[in-house]
């Protein structure tokens, strides 16, 4: 099985690259961010006859989220829990094949000086807790998406030019290690422990050419998913088409 997360920075604008990538790289199941569509416009016949079952929860010009798969999606949950009062389209966690899989997309934070950077904060630690809940099910599952974080300073290319940022801070990263540390995976670094792999460039001041970007974009496994790991990567291919996404898709290969 073949998962992925890609934040496509509008789904309606990137939809023929998601098409072609799909088409290209052929996943099971892709975890999809910042789709920025509703649910009333969301582009779901082209998805569907690309052989893909969909489930999505959008926001008008902002946010959203969708899972894609080969197989019946059956929702569990289309908001991280813990706060009622909290409608941004962030969460979306559901059954499909035999695993349990979320698409994330965690709260930017800048600036760090704001309520933005503690509604950051505050909504990992909510999905630490959720973890915990998830754990406890001893299901295979999968956190995947734009956590937002760069985990440690081998995931930046410039450590000391981001530390100040929301993406680098260490409350940022203390909560993404809360999580991390209940017994998760992180197939990326699991895979390819050492060096730098970015799956996130600015579109500003030639980030991409120079490779100047972040890791931002994870893939978080349970236990149960770990054992069946066989590989993972970034596939930088779409990161290069003509009018991108800032992001590129991350990927895991789990055995049946």
């Amino acid at each position: 099985m073949k998962i992925a997360a890609w934040n496509v920075n509008s789904l309606k604008a990137r939809l023929a690259h998601v098409l072609d990538w799909l088409r290209a790289a052929a996943p099971d199941v892709v975890l999809l961010q910042e789709t920025k569509v509703t649910d009333e416009g969301f582009p779901l016949e082209p998805l569907n006859d690309a052989g893909y079952n969909v489930a999505c929860v959008g926001q008008k010009s902002y946010n959203g989220v969708a899972i894609l798969s080969k197989w019946p999606i059956d929702v569990l949950a289309r908001a991280l829990p813990g706060d009622a009062d909290d409608v941004q389209a962030r969460y979306l966690e559901a059954f499909t094949g035999d695993v349990r899989v979320a698409t994330i997309y965690a709260p930017n934070g800048n600036p760090t000086d704001s309520a933005k950077f503690l509604y950051k904060l505050g909504w990992l630690e909510r999905l630490a807790h959720h973890t915990r809940t998830l754990l406890a099910s001893e299901d295979a599952f999968v956190l995947g998406g734009d956590f937002n974080v760069a985990p440690t300073d081998d995931d930046v290319y410039d450590p000391l030019g981001w530390r100040g940022d929301a993406l680098c801070r260490p409350e940022s990263r203390a909560q993404w290690r809360r999580s991390l540390h209940l017994g998760l995976t992180d197939a990326i670094r699991t895979v390819h422990p050492g060096g730098h792999a970015y799956t996130w460039w600015d579109y500003r001041a030639g980030a991409w050419p120079a490779d100047q970007g972040l890791r931002i974009d994870h893939l978080l496994l349970s236990p149960q998913a770990a054992d069946r790991l066989q590989d993972a990567g970034i596939d930088r291919t779409p990161r290069a088409w003509e009018r991108p996404s800032d992001h590129t898709p991350v990927w895991c290969e789990l055995r049946s």
